[in-house]
């Protein structure tokens, strides 16, 4: 395990995303207060449904809805991410840098535990898992996010970046194949393998301050290379909150 503290609060920034809510779905079980944040006010009573003990309208844009947001919370779940649109192409004024910077430096500030970051195959040194045309097509964004992984690698936060492939709305798979870096795996995922992959990576002493590339074993696009073998604590997180030590 990453430590000895048991968390009281986490947080799941842009719960009212598709992966944001299979988040919720995950922790509930646990009996650990989850903070779910969302942009819509509208968007409140759906995420409480889901399994929020509390909800946050917050704009991460703004530097003062971040330090609210992270108040008191021992993990951060970013699932912040930005709708289609021109702006996956231009870069500009995207959610997944500014938003996940403002969040990354609040979590400094609040001394919390630890920071579990959605990313993508195409990031970084992953861009061979992705296709020429589709990089091209969300260059802005792939720059965002590696602008934001380089701030979370550097902010001394214990953390896990997770890159998933193209994301589904399949049921979960429960097959999640793992890689590190260049071509090691590329293909697709359902959203809800990657919320437990990130749910469980605060309790997973082989995710601590990785970055890995998932897909599911069906959503496998070509022969996986340089896999590695990590160990999800998925049990951790339907044991209750007596076993959640980070």
């Amino acid at each position: 395990m990453a430590g000895s503290r048991t968390p009281d609060r986490i947080l799941i920034a842009g719960a009212s995303g598709d992966t944001g809510i299979e988040l919720l779905s995950v922790l509930r079980p646990t009996e650990i207060a989850v903070r779910a944040t969302t942009r819509s006010y509208a968007a409140a009573d759906t995420l409480e449904r889901h399994g929020a003990d509390e909800v946050i309208v917050a704009d991460f844009f703004e530097s003062a809805d971040a330090v609210a947001a992270v108040e008191d919370c021992d993990i951060v779940y970013c699932a912040l991410g930005t709708s289609p649109g021109l702006r996956h192409v231009t870069g500009s004024k995207l959610v997944d840098r500014t938003g996940v910077i403002n969040l990354v430096t609040a979590a400094i500030a609040a001394d919390v535990s630890y920071f579990v970051f959605e990313s993508a195959i195409g990031v970084g040194n992953s861009k061979a898992g992705l296709s020429l045309p589709t990089r091209l097509l969300v260059r802005g964004t792939l720059r965002a996010k590696q602008d934001a992984e380089t701030a979370l690698r550097r902010s001394g936060l214990g953390y896990t970046i997770i890159r998933p492939g193209k994301l589904t709305n399949d049921p979960p798979s429960g097959e999640v194949i793992a890689g590190e870096g260049g071509d090691s795996v590329s293909g697709s995922i359902p959203r809800a393998d990657v919320a437990a992959v990130m749910a469980a990576a605060p309790f997973t002493s082989d995710a601590r301050n990785r970055t890995v590339e998932v897909v599911s074993r069906d959503g496998l696009a070509d022969t996986p290379k340089r896999c590695v073998d990590i160990d999800w604590a998925y049990d951790s997180l339907v044991a209750g909150r007596e076993h959640l030590r980070i």
